[in-house]
């Protein structure tokens, strides 16, 4: 198992304290090769080895990764369930195409959607800006009237729950890199029915419905895809430099 150590202090901060502004400071960051490592190291987890948890302390900065995730504005249009609970994890795996992962990963993560974002969802945003770090809504109407009227616009398109399904995604790459520094392994899914998600877990008839979805846990010793080659076309083929 790969584990990037850092030479830090603190794991986990408050995004509203002096103590966390001091830690971006004094953070150290890790070696390129040591993200490379990482990144090479990780795969879509096939077969998870039953029984092992994330450890609490690693599972916490896990879940603050979600929390602090960038999103457009800074909007946040989601919403994270962590499912633990057996029992409703075994309702989910027909409805995730029979994919054990679900059952036998140590967390299973649902990434959903806030739907129709609007104007009080950003003036929600604002008034939590203002908590963290002071000011007005007076001072901040400019700010205000740009993300009010991006909302609109994005709305009378009928495509607003497209822009909050792609900052969805954001999360889950933040995620799924998140955890592949602290020697996590994810299987990201699409191959679930997330109209049978919402059902499950609650979310029916909530401003909220299911995305995608990522088990996360300890790679089984016989997960034969765990030392397979990545195959990625050459770099040629998908980068290029202007």
């Amino acid at each position: 198992m790969l584990i990037i150590r850092f030479s830090i202090h603190d794991s986990c901060f408050d995004a509203a304290s002096d103590s966390s502004l001091n830690f971006i400071h004094r953070m150290t960051p890790i070696t390129t090769a040591q993200l490379t490592a990482a990144l090479d190291w990780r795969y879509a987890t096939k077969k998870f080895a039953a029984g092992k948890t994330i450890p609490a302390e690693t599972w916490a900065s896990l879940e603050h990764a979600l929390v602090v995730s960038p999103s457009s504005f800074g909007l946040q249009p989601w919403k994270f369930i962590v499912v633990t609970d057996p029992a409703v994890r075994a309702k989910l795996l027909p409805v995730s195409w029979g994919q054990a992962q679900v059952v036998d990963c140590s967390h299973h993560v649902v990434f959903a959607l806030r739907k129709g974002v609007d104007v009080a969802h950003v003036d929600k945003f604002l008034a939590r800006q203002i908590e963290l770090r002071g000011g007005s809504l007076e001072a901040l109407a400019p700010y205000r009237g740009m993300m009010t009227g991006f909302v609109d616009k994005v709305t009378s398109a009928g495509q607003i729950d497209m822009w909050a399904t792609k900052q969805v995604y954001v999360a889950l790459g933040q995620f799924m890199a998140a955890a592949a520094l602290l020697g996590v392994d994810a299987c990201p899914m699409e191959g679930i029915d997330p109209a049978a998600y919402d059902e499950i877990l609650g979310l029916k008839g909530t401003e909220f419905a299911t995305v995608v979805a990522c088990s996360v846990g300890y790679r089984a010793a016989d997960d034969k895809h765990a030392t397979a080659p990545k195959v990625r076309f050459p770099v040629a083929d998908i980068l290029a430099h202007v």
